[in-house]
């Protein structure tokens, strides 16, 4: 999970919802480092940051720390398109992946770590880290998890805040998608996506509340901040939030991703939906009206089943097919994919994905066929797969 402040985050151009322009977009990723063979940590992410560093196609700014020295984040720089992102990635993801190497252990894409040992992970050692590590205490130790943020750029913050309201409903079909992270500590944790009850854990998390509008948004952040709820904006660990340093939107539900290919798949829906939001909202349409309990509701059901079984429509927020509702959604945004040139990136990927199963399905199958080993050596090969 990210806990930094949004200093190296990818920032966004700005959006005209009116033109077949689209927004800039892009993508934060947050990977593991582990151990070849036993698949646990290893607390080496100042030697990998060294050794990428050295190549001559990475900028520092693209590697950042995370909370555990076994994490290591990487942000792209501005994106004007899919194939530009899916360059980044696959750019970051080899060089990082090399750099593990070189040190003695592996990259790995995965949403929790499937392995851990029982003693607390080392955190890195920055007063940031130690600080949030005295307030949240265990939580600290258990964050074991990764995510895939993406930001894309709106025009002003009244547009956001009207992107955030929109999305709402949205979230939960992006966790089941997106779900990597079925194992933790050793063990099936039943979950499609471990990483989002685990996330959830921390104050002012899970589906964001709807607005008012943008004055109501600043309110309530000031709120927090005065009462000393938060620090800094960088807490919000909401799944989707207004990004504190840069025009974009950042949503924040997806699991990271085993291939660089999903992420990209990914990036190219949350696009398509905030340019589908904001013309909805641009024509006066009205926004879907779902209480907080259905959409907690759904967000649980999406986390702890991913796309085996059932998901919530977004409008109606009842029960229907998982793999139906992802046909639709994918029907619904097909004109701004294709308007965006997207569409190849993302409508074959969707497909795979319901034919081969989510990265939770992967790993279960994979753990399931050819045991620990056999799991650990897929999520590093799939982490740096082109």
């Amino acid at each position: 999970m990210s806990t930094a402040t949004g200093a190296g985050a990818p920032g966004g151009g700005r959006a005209d919802p009116e033109t077949g322009a689209g927004p800039t977009i892009g993508v934060e990723e947050e990977y593991l480092l582990i151990d070849p063979d036993s698949g646990l940590l290893l607390p080496r992410v100042d030697p990998v940051r060294k050794v990428a560093g050295l190549h001559p196609a990475v900028h520092h700014e693209e590697l950042q720390n995370e909370l555990l020295q076994a994490q290591i984040e990487i942000a792209t720089p501005v994106c004007q398109d899919l194939a530009e992102v899916g360059g980044h990635l696959l750019r970051l993801r080899h060089t990082l992946a090399a750099a593990a190497e070189a040190t003695g252990c592996r990259l790995a894409a995965s949403g929790t770590a499937p392995y851990a040992p029982t003693t607390p992970p080392e955190i890195t050692d920055a007063p940031r880290y130690h600080s949030i590590r005295r307030d949240v205490s265990r939580l600290a130790d258990e964050a074991l998890i990764n995510g895939m943020h993406v930001h894309v750029a709106v025009p002003d913050p009244r547009t956001g805040v009207e992107v955030l309201n929109r999305l709402r409903p949205w979230l939960p079909v992006l966790t089941a998608l997106s779900a990597n992270s079925p194992l933790w500590y050793g063990s099936d944790t039943g979950f499609a996506s471990w990483r989002t009850v685990v996330f959830g854990r921390w104050p002012i998390s899970g589906i964001p509340p709807h607005f008012a509008d943008a004055q109501d948004y600043d309110r309530r952040i000031d709120h927090l901040l005065e009462a000393g709820l938060i620090r800094d904006r960088g807490q919000l660990y909401w799944q989707a939030r207004l990004s504190a340093r840069f025009p974009t939107v950042e949503l924040r539900a997806m699991d990271v991703q085993l291939r660089a290919d999903e992420a990209v798949m990914l990036a190219g829906l949350v696009r398509a939906l905030v340019v589908t939001v904001m013309r909805d909202a641009a024509a006066g349409r009205p926004a879907p009206q779902r209480t907080p309990e259905s959409l907690e509701g759904a967000a649980w059901h999406a986390a702890r089943y991913g796309m085996d079984g059932t998901l919530h429509e977004p409008a109606t927020g009842l029960s229907r097919p998982a793999a139906d509702l992802a046909g639709d959604m994918l029907a619904q945004l097909a004109p701004v994919l294709e308007e965006l040139g997207d569409t190849r990136a993302v409508a074959p990927l969707v497909e795979r994905l319901l034919r081969e199963g989510n990265g939770a399905e992967r790993q279960r199958r994979e753990l399931a066929e050819h045991g620990r080993s056999g799991l650990v050596a897929m999520i590093a090969a799939e982490s740096a797969a082109a």
